[in-house]
């Protein structure tokens, strides 16, 4: 996958094709069998990814798939339920008019992940489905008062389910409250990072898509933002790099050890 591409505005239905046949999105995707898109989804809709958006990516998405291969949309937004939110959008005749399925991520089965590398939580219940699938992360180019950009990063922030992180009394996943927004992004993507970024950058007469730190910096820089101001992004950067330099120096190890062949 390309670091990140970007290109001029026209409309969804011309741009959007376009920007994924730019990164060869249709090659790619004939290696997975699951496929699945996670739009940014809030209580506000002016703040979620605009339904027009997904559709041409969920469009794109279907017409290139294997025959076999499943698409999903799935989200888990915080504080409301989320298939009441995917009516109100209009996900459900997205869904139906593609034959796609709809994954409520509060709701979904989970499995348990610890990683050495988290800074928040000893472990976190982490969506199967997600887990198991190639992962595109579709979001608003917009900033967040709580994550400082809406990006490819901060949008899996509904990959914690609430079944597992919201109050007795409440329907919001108020149980991550326990920890720095930027903690809970990092530890949630060395879960699994999405395979694809893309931002809906229309209202600034863009769109961009490519590996996700990348492509939420170039985000962070349309914003006029110092990418080195999100906490987040900047955490992970220093993560992924201490993680291959000791994947280096244990290859080096194994080369160097008696026995090892060349």
């Amino acid at each position: 996958m390309v670091k990140g591409v970007s290109v001029k505005f026209a409309s969804y239905a011309e741009t959007v094709p376009k920007l994924l046949k730019l990164i060869k999105l249709d090659q790619e995707l004939k290696k997975h069998e699951h496929i699945v898109i996670k739009p940014l989804l809030v209580t506000d809709k002016g703040k979620s990814t605009n339904i027009d958006f997904i559709e041409e990516l969920v469009r794109f998405c279907v017409q290139h798939k294997n025959p076999s291969a499943e698409v999903f949309v799935a989200e888990g937004v915080d504080g409301a339920d989320t298939m009441d939110i995917y009516d109100q959008y209009g996900y459900r005749r997205l869904a139906e008019t593609y034959g796609i399925g709809l994954v409520d991520l509060n709701k979904t089965a989970c499995e348990t992940i610890g990683k050495n590398e988290f800074v928040g939580f000893e472990t976190i219940m982490y969506p199967i489905i997600l887990k198991d699938s190639f992962v595109i992360s579709a979001s608003p180019l917009r900033t967040d008062e709580a994550t400082v950009i809406a990006g490819s990063v901060a949008n899996m922030r509904g990959a914690f389910p609430a079944s597992r992180y919201k109050g007795f009394f409440s329907n919001r996943k108020n149980k991550l409250d326990s920890h720095p927004m930027k903690y809970q992004l990092h530890d949630i993507a060395l879960c699994k990072m999405p395979n694809l970024g893309i931002i809906d950058g229309s209202s600034n007469s863009i769109l961009l898509a490519g590996q996700p730190i990348e492509i939420d910096r170039q985000m962070a820089k349309v914003l006029g933002l110092d990418a080195k101001s999100v906490g987040h992004l900047r955490m992970l950067e220093e993560t992924l790099l201490q993680i291959q330099e000791k994947a280096a120096e244990r290859e080096q190890a194994e080369r160097s050890a008696p026995g090892a062949h060349s």
